[in-house]
């Protein structure tokens, strides 16, 4: 069997190797690591670029496997990750390069994606006739739609610093409303993840990689919220506004570092009482992305709101993002490697 032949089973979920990726290459943008983040940035790139040939060819080749994947309630949402890699990438290169209309055309793409995934994969939800319960339907890669809505957000805000008027009022308008649409977002979704958890029983099975995104979708609304109130001297209704985008800013914070302890003591229960094997998931990059973008996010809230006791924070998770995503990067290594011998 062909590698093009292994798409038929490609998990929608492996553009999570983008974000997390891209994420961390910001994040070293921001600690002065220059040689780390476009080392980074050329990794995602080429990440990108393969795993969009991957998936076109399997959209093509196995049709009828990718459409049921993309209708589907568990594997549905992980398409998002396609706008969200998309997105950091264009913030890539509008941060370390200011490439400017690379990084609009990367915002035209993540915008046209985001369009079709949002309307495509929850009408099809909602339309199917057959539908898992709860307990089996949902969880925290649903939260994919949050991430994907915010990264355009983010990104709007990044070209709306390099655009002339009055396209930079539109843009800075388009940036608040999916900064606006992805938290109401959030708190739909997770209700119903919080109800899951404490009313439906949970085996370490259950505890996928993927629930680390109930704190980076926080994290990166953090951040979308935090350019917002940069950008707020240049678009007169975002000063009008922001100290309700500085509550709601700090809102996703509190609410993005609550989850940290939460979902290690999950973890240290899944591996460590429950004895549930580790080994590399194409999932786990799911639980790359969140640490990485909380030292991004928080980076960029220290500046925005001036809090400087909370300097040490970003240094520290991007440390700690870095040593998880070079543990996973391995892991994808053994992987692809096993995989070439069995071709």
């Amino acid at each position: 069997m062909s590698l093009l032949q292994k798409t038929k089973d490609l998990s929608p979920a492996y553009f999570g190797f983008v974000m997390a990726t891209g994420i961390i290459a910001i994040a070293a943008h921001q600690q002065h690591y220059p040689i780390i983040a476009k080392l980074l940035f050329l990794v995602s790139c080429i990440g990108w670029l393969v795993l969009a040939y991957l998936y076109t060819y399997r959209a093509i080749r196995f049709s009828k496997d990718f459409t049921t994947d993309l209708i589907s309630h568990s594997k549905g949402p992980s398409f998002f990750t396609t706008v969200a890699a998309t997105a950091l990438i264009g913030s890539q290169v509008m941060l370390l390069y200011d490439l400017y209309w690379v990084a609009f055309s990367a915002w035209l793409l993540a915008l046209l994606l985001w369009l079709i995934l949002t309307y495509t994969v929850f009408t099809a939800l909602t339309i199917r006739r057959n539908k898992p319960t709860l307990d089996k339907g949902i969880s925290g890669a649903w939260l994919l739609a949050v991430v994907a809505t915010q990264a355009v957000a983010v990104l709007s805000a990044l070209i709306a610093t390099q655009t002339s008027q009055p396209w930079r009022l539109e843009l800075n308008f388009l940036a608040l409303s999916m900064w606006l649409w992805g938290g109401m977002l959030y708190i739909w979704m997770m209700s119903l993840i919080f109800y899951r958890y404490t009313f439906f029983q949970f085996l370490p099975g259950d505890l996928a990689p993927p629930y680390w995104i109930n704190m980076g979708a926080m994290a990166i609304s953090t951040l979308a919220g935090s350019l917002l109130i940069i950008n707020a001297p240049n678009a007169p209704f975002l000063q009008s506004i922001k100290p309700f985008i500085k509550g709601f800013t700090v809102f996703y914070w509190a609410t993005g570092t609550w989850w940290i302890p939460m979902l290690l003591i999950l973890g240290i229960w899944r591996h460590v009482v429950r004895r549930f094997p580790f080994g590399y998931d194409p999932l786990y990059w799911g639980a790359v992305f969140p640490l990485g973008m909380y030292s991004a996010c928080t980076f960029v809230m220290l500046q925005a709101m001036e809090f400087s006791f909370l300097d040490g924070l970003p240094t520290v998770f991007f440390f700690l993002s870095l040593l998880v995503w070079s543990v996973t990067f391995f892991g994808l290594c053994r992987n692809l490697a096993k995989l070439r011998q069995q071709l």
